[in-house]
Formats: structure tokens, sequence, C-alpha cells
């Protein structure tokens, strides 16, 4: 190698030769670059462009409304599946469809499809040396479905019942025409495959409707003949004669039985009262009748005269005499009467006791009748399930009948699929994307270029400086005296000055000038807006002047026992550092600390858990890792952050509203909890903390001042009535902690 170092001599790579060497032959790479740009316009310039068209097919079931209902529709076909969908998608690739539709569209005339009509002359040659068989040979239907299919790409959509026919043709019109056309052909397939099934049906049906007939007249003259034979006459409500007879003869007995109770109740009340010596009268039978009370009637009229007669006659007096004994005469006449009554009923109740024993003996030949009957009527029940169960099954066959000769007649059963996005004549070619394939041809040419230099420098050596190998002290050459030590010649102290040159750049890096607070060289007359908050000043413990370093802040957190935070970096990564810097001082003041990453550089996540490949927020608001996952450790504190995540943003976003949910979980398990957002918002702060209960820290190392001011005038604008600045700093320790 001529690089001049020596055998024993250790290298390494220099990057900042190879960089160097890369910026020293720019205009070589440039060159490439341009180069490689031009050839790959040309050549994608030159190529014939190819347009790609799409029409789509929804897969359902489909019955004509004048036919069937909807529920019988749906109950008598089967739901389409999967294996549904790729049958269809088969059925569209099928050779007979494809044939269909060239010969509808007569693409055996395009030369598009049939290549092989005009071969090229190397072709021919070929073709007679034996090397390439023959493309004539084949029919040109073979030929053009073999290019057909090489154009064409049936797929199903994923998780839906919709089925993808995109074709690849050189004319726009054409790459429309054949996916539209092949829809076309497919429905009409499957209309005439259902109608052909509707004659194969009705065919099938006329006969055994009538051996149906047949046997549903059979069956209904059984019923008839064995129901006269056993005399199981119908009488209404599903019930014979025997039952009917019995139901009447049981009703009347137990109407004869009240009566006779009835009549025996009446005579035994007249017994007692007679028994007694009672007045009758008293008797409600006794007072209804007609006798008792004409008799009444004369019983009063006599003894009203003799109490009139009594005033002026003695009582020996012989009219008064005779007056009483015509009133003892009306009496016995109602004790005559009182007892024909007490004999009518006693008559009433014997009648009652006769009817009753003839309705028992009645009752009991009824029973055993209707117990016959019962008998018989299990055959009968059995004839008229058969009667009944060909009945249904003819009208089924009618129903089907009817139904497939009105589709045959009608010539309109639609098929089992529909057109729901028809293609269009593409304005934008499919194949070559120039300005891509430009792009990708010039970066090619830079990439080689560049590969090119340092694969030369590598090997030339000036890509490559040395290594000073470590010195081994006298006390280690004591501890290995049993090995064999090889003695290395000292290095020069001196470096190189290329090493002098990194040093300070990465010196100049490190120093950077002192954030300065936002607020400086403005009055307090300019801060003063209706709808710009407070911002919250922040005091050194020593009596300095007010900062808005880390150290302040972290302060300010721990005073004012603050839960949540939310940290907005409108300078981007600067801010993010500043606020990664403030969640490990509050940790380091003992309080429990979490760092939410939202920003979209995942600074915070890659600065505290050394990569930003981990399971983060995003992937939890997807649903692809729990909640305890996304949890990690701080490699420099206490503190514990919540990384960025793997997931697509967009899909997250998606679960946006869950992160006020998600905050108020970690404020439970910690005592800060700090979200980073980067340059957010208000909206987007507003939309993570609705209650706007939560601290607002403009972190702004590096921002620009009128955007600070526009920020703070903002939170105003949204309720936020306190606003604490970031500007980052040192840490300044923390007085009230124990002397270390």
């Amino acid at each position: 190698m001529s690089g001049g170092y020596g055998a024993q001599d250790d290298v390494d790579i220099d990057l900042g030769a190879l960089v160097r060497a890369i910026w020293r032959r720019r205009r070589q790479v440039l060159l490439a670059t341009v180069a490689s740009a031009g050839l790959a316009f040309a050549g994608a310039s030159m190529i014939a462009p190819s347009y790609k068209s799409e029409t789509r097919l929804l897969i359902e079931a489909r019955e004509p409304a004048y036919t069937t209902g909807g529920d019988r529709s749906a109950a008598r076909e089967p739901a389409i599946d999967e294996l549904d969908v790729v049958s269809q998608v088969q059925l569209l690739r099928s050779v007979d469809l494809i044939k269909q539709v060239a010969r509808n569209m007569k693409l055996y005339e395009l030369p598009e499809f049939d290549p092989a009509a005009n071969p090229s002359a190397l072709s021919d040659i070929l073709v007679a040396f034996g090397l390439k068989k023959n493309p004539l040979e084949l029919p040109p239907e073979e030929r053009v479905l073999k290019e057909f299919l090489e154009k064409l790409a049936v797929y199903p959509v994923e998780k839906s019942r919709v089925v993808a026919i995109e074709f690849t043709s050189k004319d726009p019109q054409l790459a429309a025409a054949i996916p539209n056309e092949m829809a076309k052909v497919y429905l009409s397939l499957q209309s005439g495959a259902k109608l052909d099934t509707n004659s194969e049906a009705s065919r099938w049906l006329e006969p055994e409707i009538a051996n149906l007939r047949e046997k549903v007249r059979e069956a209904e003259q059984k019923v008839a003949q064995y129901r006269s034979q056993s005399d199981l006459l119908p009488t209404g409500e599903n019930a014979t004669f025997a039952v009917k007879q019995l139901n009447d003869i049981s009703s009347e007995l137990a109407r004869v039985r009240t009566e006779k109770a009835t009549a025996e109740a009446r005579a035994e009340s007249v017994r007692a009262v007679l028994k007694k010596g009672g007045a009758p009268d008293t008797l409600s039978d006794v007072v209804g009748s007609q006798m008792i009370q004409r008799l009444k009637e004369s019983e009063a009229q006599i003894q009203g005269q003799i109490s009139d007669l009594s005033t002026s006659l003695l009582d020996q007096h012989p009219r008064l005499k005779g007056l009483r004994s015509q009133l003892v005469g009306i009496r016995s006449q109602i004790q005559a009467e009182t007892g024909k009554i007490l004999a009518s009923l006693e008559n009433e109740a014997n009648v009652a006791r006769l009817r009753e024993q003839q309705l028992i003996q009645q009752l009991n030949t009824v029973k055993a009748d209707s117990a016959r009957a019962g008998e018989e009527e299990v055959g009968l029940k059995a004839l008229e399930r058969e009667a009944t169960a060909q009945r249904q099954l003819l009208e089924t066959y009618l129903a089907r009948y009817r139904e497939a000769t009105s589709r045959t007649d009608a010539n309109s059963t639609p098929a089992d699929a529909r057109v729901i996005s028809a293609a269009v004549p593409p304005t934008e070619r499919q194949f070559p994307k120039v300005v891509p394939i430009t792009i990708v041809g010039g970066l090619a040419g830079f990439l080689l270029s560049s590969v090119f230099i340092l694969l030369s420098e590598l090997f030339s050596g000036r890509g490559l400086r040395p290594v000073s190998p470590p010195h081994r002290g006298p006390d280690d050459d004591a501890t290995v005296e049993d090995r064999p030590v090889t003695r290395l010649a000292p290095v020069p102290e001196a470096l190189p000055a290329r090493r002098a040159v990194a040093t300070a750049a990465v010196a100049a890096q490190v120093e950077q000038p002192a954030q300065s607070s936002m607020l400086a060289g403005y009055t307090d007359d300019e801060l003063v807006e209706p709808a710009t908050p407070d911002v919250v000043p922040l005091q050194e413990t020593d009596g300095e002047e007010e900062d808005f370093t880390v150290g302040a802040v972290a302060r300010h957190v721990l005073e004012n026992a603050v839960r949540v935070a939310v940290a907005v970096s409108p300078s981007g990564d600067a801010g993010s550092a500043a606020t990664v810097a403030l969640a490990r001082a509050i940790a380091d003041r003992g309080r429990k600390t979490i760092l939410l990453d939202l920003t979209g550089s995942a600074y915070p996540t890659r600065h505290m858990a050394g990569t930003s490949h981990l399971a983060g927020i995003t992937d939890l608001l997807v649903g692809d890792a729990a909640l305890g996952e996304i949890i990690h450790g701080d490699e420099r504190s206490q503190a514990h952050v919540v990384a960025r995540g793997n997931a697509d943003i967009k899909r997250a976003m998606r679960g946006i509203d869950r992160l006020s949910m998600i905050v108020d979980a970690l404020s439970d398990a910690y005592d800060t909890v700090l979200v980073e957002c980067g340059p957010a918002d208000v909206a987007g702060v507003h939309r993570l903390t609705p209650s706007g209960d939560a601290e607002i820290i403009l972190s702004i190392p590096g921002a620009d001042e009128d955007r600070v001011v526009e920020l703070i005038g903002a939170f105003g604008e949204a309720g936020y009535s306190e606003i604490v600045l970031l500007t980052g700093g040192a840490v300044t320790p923390d007085r009230g902690r124990r002397a270390a």
C-alpha cells in the first residue's frame, strides 16, 4: 500500500480525508450525477408509455324484488364468504371470458395484442436456425390470450367482497374499455347461468308437482275415510263430537247440581222457620207468593176494622167477634199456603236430584265413548300430519316453480355482482415515471462516483491515518513477567494538523452563546395585551435577579408541586434538549419524573434512551403495545421516558383523543409528567389538555422572539393564564437539598 505506513503501524479510516477528497473532486461527481440523470431522462422518454385503469365489482347475492321477499331470499341464499370471492376472481381470469372479450373488441386486429404478427429480422433469424419457436404457429386467439394475461391483473380487495380488474395498455382509452367490457361479459355470464338454473329448476319441478298433487289427494282421502269410520266428526276448534258432548254434559251437570243445592237450601230455610214457630212472612219465597200477598192484605184490613170498632164497641160485641173469627181463618190460610210453598221447594229439590243422577249416567257413557275416540284419534292425527307435510311440500314446490317460471319468462335475473367503480381513461402514465427515474438515475450517478472516489482514496492510502499503540509501563511488565512482551517504540506526541483542525471545530460546536430571556428588550407596556397571559417570574433563592434557566424552572415545578407540564419547543430539537435537561434536573431532586415524547424527530427518545427504535406512544395509540411496554429508563438519571414509537404517525393520530387519558394515568403513577410537544401549535396542546389545568412551558433556546410573543398571545386567547419560559442554560444545584 502506498500510504507510507510501516508494517508495525495500526491504521484507521480517516473520514474527514474521504469527505475532503469528494469535495475536491466535486466537479467530477456533479458531472457524473448530471450525466446519469440525463441518460435516465432520455431512456425514460424513449420508452413507450403505458397506462393502467381499474374496474371494481362488488360480489353480493342479488334477487329481483318482484319475485321474492327480502327475508325469504336472505334465508335461502347462503352468505358469500372469502372462498366465493376468490372463485369469482378465477372466473374473471378464465380463458372463455377473455376470449369472449377479445372477440367483442376485435383485439386480434390490434398490433399491441399480437406483436408476433410482424416479427423482426432478428426473430426470423432465430426461428430459421431453430433457436426460437415460430410464434406464427400458434393461432391468433392463443397469441392474443397470452399477451392479454400479461397485461391483466385481477385480485380481491383485502377484507371486503370487492374484486378489482386492472389492465395495462399503451392506449389510455383501451386501458379503460377492456376492464369495463370484462365486467359486462362477466355479469352477462352470471345472469345467463342463473337463467339456465331457473330453466332446469322449472323442468325438474313440473313432474314433481304433479306427483305431489296426487300424493296430497290420497293423503286427504285417507283422513276423511278414517274420520267417518271412527265416528270422529269434527265440531270445530280441533275437537271431536264426543269431546264436545262430554263438555256439554259436564256443564249441564254442574248447573243442575247448583239448582239442587239452591232448592234444598230454600226448603230447609222454610222448614226451620215453621219448626221454630216464627213468622213465615220473613221468608223471601213466602213473601213472593201472590196468594200470601192477598191474604196479608185481607189480614191487614180486618185488623184495621177491629182496631176502629174497638174504640166504640165492647170486646163481646158480635161484630168484633165475627171480625176476629175472620182474622183467625185468614192466618190459617197463610199457614196452609206456607206449607204448600215448602212442599213445592222440596219437590224442586227432588227433581234436581233425579236430573243429577241421569246426567251422571250420561256422563259416564260419554266418558267411555270419549276414551275410545281418543285412542282412535291417534291414528287420525298421524294421517293428518302426513297430509299436512305433503301439502306444505306441494306449496313450496309451487312457489319455487312460479318464481323460476317468472324469472325465465321475464329474462331478468341479476348477477350476483355489480359494478361499483367503472374504469375511466387514465390521464397519467403508469410507466415510465420520468421524474422519479431521473432522480434515481442522478442519485445512482452520485453514489457510484462517490464510491469510486472513496475506493481510490482507500486503496491509495490517502484515506487512512495511523493509530498510536498503547505504551506499557514498568508495572504492567511486572504483572505479566511470565509471558513474552513486545516492546513498541514511543509514538511522537505531536498530532497531525488535521487533528488540531477537527478539535477546534468540535470545540466551536460545543461552545454556544448563552441564551437570553425572550422578554429582554420589551417594556411592560408592550407586553400588556387583553389576551396575553402572565409570564411567571422565577426568582433565584440567593437573591439574584430572576431567570428562566433549567434550575429555576425545576425549582418552580418542585415548589408548586406541578403534576403535569406541557413543553412547547418552537425551535425544535434545541428546545427539546432543554426539556430533557429539565426532566433530569427534577428527577435528580428526588421527584419521580417521566417525559412523554410527542415530537416528530424523536429527539428526547434518542437523547435519553440511546435509540429511537423503541416501542412508544404511537404503538400504544394504534394498539401494538401496552402502557408498561412503552416506558423506558433514562441513561443519565432516574427519570423515565415514554418513547415516540415506531408506528405510523397518521394512524396514531386517529387516537389523539386518548392522549389526555394516558397523561392522567401517568400522573397517577409519577410525581411530575413532562409532555414534550416540539414545535406544536396551541390547538394541538388544547386537545391534549382540554381542561386547561396543565402547566405550559415554552422551551425557547434558539427560538425567534416574534414567534415566542405570538405563542404567548395564542395561549392567552386559548385560556391559559400562566406560562413558564425555559431558556436552557446550566442546571443550578438545589440549595434546599442536603450538602454532598
